[in-house]
Order: structure tokens, then sequence, then C-alpha cells
């Protein structure tokens, strides 16, 4: 897994620098929870009853290796200082509740309130008509459970979604087998191909909660957050300095809404009013270099205040040097001031050419989805596949027999990458198309089944955006984001994992001898999966 593209501004020049994430420091300890000491059966109910084994949380709870990853969760908190932590269970449950029923925070933690299956998801022991935490913890959980930990239980969740897809498949293959002429001897098994299966990869675009850019909507934007900020070090040096910087606020505002306001802005017009609030900013900026000259710190701003301040300083330099070249592109352009890591992403869609969010390449193998490289840059998705074919070896002991991609990814070092190793890459062979009409229809049927099994990827996209939050991702800081991106994969794996399980009790109701059995069966497996038990 790569991630790129995370930036963070420095304190010294204010440039933007690449940067690691750091270790997310807390003032809480941890105490890890006690191993095998929770179970469904004695989750006590305080009106009587029992949970059902059968629920779609208890079986959602038995697909998560919890334990395994507690003791790396635990290791970013104090052993003897501070008040005990949430344990890792409660914290990665409550992210996967909201982002699988798609809530909010609040509602997130109101449905937690009232669900006794809920609960026992989180790890408690019995129903409390209490909270066990506030909204605001919810913030803190995707903090402390950054990316690289969400990939590790999900690629410790797939690798048994792809064993009992494998056990299913060679199940079915022994029933036909068995279905068959007693008589005749069962031939010999064929010899099993080096290259095995079938990839499936793509890359899109998970926009940001941000409304749609413009240059003038930003000097807008950043001109009225100086003016906040000119308020803010005046009051530390009142008594020094005679009278307040004037700001013409109330001039600067008229003069943006006059052209906002206009339904068809020619670009005359807009760049008059790019260069106008150019100028209301470079007035304010100076401001506040003379409130610094005159005693006041930096330092008594809130980290916040501070980090707004240096993004204004760069959203000036990029847009004063885009007003001088007379251009609309530049290295790194910042398109929102309170969320400064986010990129136009261009994808060239006939709805939406130009995205803003962080762009991520998956692949697909069996249903189940991986998170291969997310970054908040744009970048060529091609140069991933090589990367995701290795990864491929790597979860399965063996190469994909094809590849199914769209034509991005048929490039030459990746056509002749593939050939060394056996793996045929679908789409139509570069370079001029054959006279055989015999070889040009096998191609085209070719390519009509190539593209029958790459739409699935399509679908997993269609179902993240849709069904879950990667149509509009709403958390502002970049990490936070990323890592409501991988739960997002994470929980589409586990919902698959869910309906296989599901459909297992449907296809073992099916095969029950008499009607009335399975009529009685199907009322228990749907009254037992949503309800409670009473005695």
């Amino acid at each position: 897994m790569r991630v790129t593209g995370y930036y963070e501004l420095t304190k010294c020049t204010g440039k933007w620098l690449k940067c690691s994430k750091p270790l997310h420091l807390s003032g809480s300890m941890y105490r890890q929870s006690s191993p095998g000491q929770l179970s469904f059966e004695n989750f006590y109910l305080p009106f009587g009853g029992k949970l059902s084994g059968e629920n779609r949380w208890v079986k959602l709870s038995e697909l998560i290796p919890w334990e395994e990853f507690e003791t790396l969760y635990a290791q970013q908190f104090s052993d003897e200082q501070g008040a005990p932590a949430k344990s890792f269970r409660m914290a990665l449950g409550a992210l996967i509740i909201k982002e699988r029923l798609g809530t909010s925070d609040r509602e997130t933690v109101e449905q937690i309130r009232e669900n006794p299956y809920l609960q026992y998801f989180l790890g408690l022991h019995e129903y409390c008509d209490d909270a066990p935490f506030d909204a605001s913890m919810l913030v803190h959980f995707r903090k402390r459970i950054d990316l690289d930990l969400v990939l590790q239980v999900n690629e410790s969740v797939v690798p048994m979604g792809l064993e009992s897809s494998a056990q299913d498949a060679e199940s079915e293959q022994a029933q036909a087998s068995t279905s068959k002429d007693d008589e005749s001897d069962p031939p010999d098994d064929p010899p099993s191909p080096e290259n095995q299966g079938k990839l499936i990869a793509d890359a899109s675009c998970a926009p940001a909660d941000i409304r749609y850019p413009t240059d003038l909507d930003v000097l807008n934007e950043a001109r009225e957050h100086s003016e906040r900020l000119i308020d803010e070090l005046y009051q530390q040096v009142a008594g020094c300095v005679p009278k307040k910087p004037r700001t013409y606020r109330c001039k600067a505002r008229k003069v943006y809404l006059s052209i906002a306001k206009k339904r068809k802005k020619s670009r005359k017009v807009i760049r008059k009013g790019v260069r106008q609030q150019l100028n209301f900013l470079r007035r304010n900026l100076g401001h506040i270099d003379a409130l610094m000259a005159a005693g006041a710190s930096l330092a008594a701003l809130n980290p916040r205040e501070y980090r707004t301040l240096l993004v204004i300083h760069e959203v000036f330099r990029q847009q004063q040097h885009m007003y001088d070249q007379k251009t609309h592109r530049i290295d790194d352009r910042i398109v929102s001031i309170s969320q400064p890591h986010v990129r136009p992403i261009v994808r060239g869609k006939a709805r939406t050419p130009v995205e803003f969010g962080a762009k991520l390449s998956i692949s697909c193998v069996e249903g189940y989805v991986f998170l291969d490289h997310l970054s908040w840059d744009n970048y060529n998705e091609s140069g991933d596949l090589i990367e995701q074919i290795e990864q491929f070896r790597t979860r399965t002991g063996h190469y994909p027999e094809s590849v199914h991609v769209d034509q991005i990814y048929r490039t030459r070092p990746n056509l002749d990458w593939c050939k060394q190793h056996g793996i045929r890459l679908s789409g139509s062979p570069l370079g001029r198309p054959s006279l055989d009409e015999t070889k040009q229809a096998q191609l085209r049927q070719q390519a009509r089944e190539d593209e029958r099994i790459r739409v699935a990827v399509e679908g997993k996209f269609g179902q993240a955006k849709r069904r879950f939050g990667l149509a509009c991702v709403m958390a502002k800081l970049a990490q936070t984001a990323e890592t409501m991106i991988a739960i997002t994969v994470l929980v589409m794996n586990l919902e698959k994992r869910l309906r296989r399980f599901i459909f297992g009790l449907i296809n073992g109701w099916l095969q029950l001898p008499d009607l009335a059995t399975q009529t009685w069966v199907g009322y228990i497996i749907y009254t037992r999966r949503n309800t409670f038990v009473l005695p």
C-alpha cells in the first residue's frame, strides 16, 4: 500500500512539503481486554431474554480478529499516565457501525445506545441505556486508527473469505463429479496451471466535502480569514498601536458580491475581480506583518489559526503567480482554505471532468476489494499495475491468469511485463488491426468477455459511493479522510462475507426434505437475524 500526496506547511518557510504521518500522542493510558471473555450467550439483558447467534452484528463480530490488532493499537498510549482509553474493538467497531449505517456521529451514538446488538459488537458485556462514549470520541477514533492499521485488518479479513470461496468451489466440483456415472473411472486431475484466477483493477476519486472552488471564491475566503486574524493580532498590541489597521472589508465584500451574483461572467470581469481581491489580500497580509513588527506574537494564536495563516500566504502566492502568467495551472494548487490537502483530480468524466478529493486505486479478487494506492495528488494509475499483480501473488501464492483493466493500463511496459510472466492483459492489442476476419471476430468476442468481467470493479465503486460514504468524504483532515476511505473498503468486504453466510443458511434451508420444514426454518432465520429471543 502506498500513500502519497500528504503535505503540511512548515512553520519556518511556509512551504508545502511531503511528510510522513506522525504518531498520535495521547494523554490516555490503555488497558488490554482479557481474551475470550465475551460471548453473545452471556451478554446480560436487564429486561430478560438473550441475544440471537444468527444476528448480523453477532456474525460480523466473529469475522474480525479483534485481539490480533489490540496490541498494535495500544502502542500509541501510555502505560502509566492518563485515564483508560476506549478499547480497540470499541473504536474500530464504532467506525464500522457509522459507515455501515451511513449515519452522523451523533446518530451513530444514539443507535449504539438503543441497540443491544450494537453494544455487543463494541465488546460490552451487558446492555446499558447510557451511551458508552460521547459523539466527539469518534473524531479521536479516526485519528487513533490510521490508514495502515485499517488496511492490516482488511488483509486479515479477506483471506478467510477467499479460503471459504475456494472451499465452496471445491465442494461444487466434488458434487458435480459424484453426480456423473459411477461405473466410469474418474479421470486424472489436470495439472494446476502456474497462473490461476483473475485480477480486476481500476481507479476512482473520492470527492471531499467542499464547494466547487473558483479563484475568486478562494481569494475571497482567504481575505475573510485574514481579516479575522488581524482582529486577533490587534488585541495583543492594542495599547501600543494607536489605531486598528483599516481592512476595507465592507468594500471588498461588495466588490466580490457584484461579480459572484452575476449569472454570466466574462473572462474580463472575472480577471478584474481576481485582481481586486489580490489587492485586498496583499493589503491585509501587510497589516499582519506590521502588527507582528509592533509586538504581536504568532505563538498566541491557536494551532488552527496559525495553520490558516500559512495557508493564506500560500494561496496568495499561487493566485498571484497564476494571475501574472495568465494560467489556471500550478503545482500543489490549494482549492480550499479549510482543507488545504485537497487537490483537483482531472478524470475526464462526462458529468464531472474535474473532481476534488483523494484518488485511489483498488484491485478486486473474487469479489473482495483491496486498497492499493491512495493519494491526494493526481497520478497515472497504470504505474500501479505491476505492484498490484505482485500483491496478488503475495496473497494467493501465484500470478493471475488474466488481468482485466481499462485502456489506460495497456502501456508498453505493462504489456511486456505481463507477457514475460504469462499473464493475459485484457483489451485489444496495440498496433494495426489484423486483416483476418476470423481473428477479428475472436478478438471482439474476447473483448466483450473481458469487459463483462471488468465491470465488476465498477459495481464496487458504485456500491462504495451509493451505499456507503465514498461519494462525499465528510472528514475534514487528511488523515481522518484516509481512514474513512479505508473503513469503506473494509465494510464492503465484511458485507460480502456476511452475504455468503446468509446464502449458506438459505441453501441449507432449500435442501430440507419437505415444504413445512422449509417454511418453519425460514421463519426462524428471518426472525432471529435482527431480533433477540425472549424466554
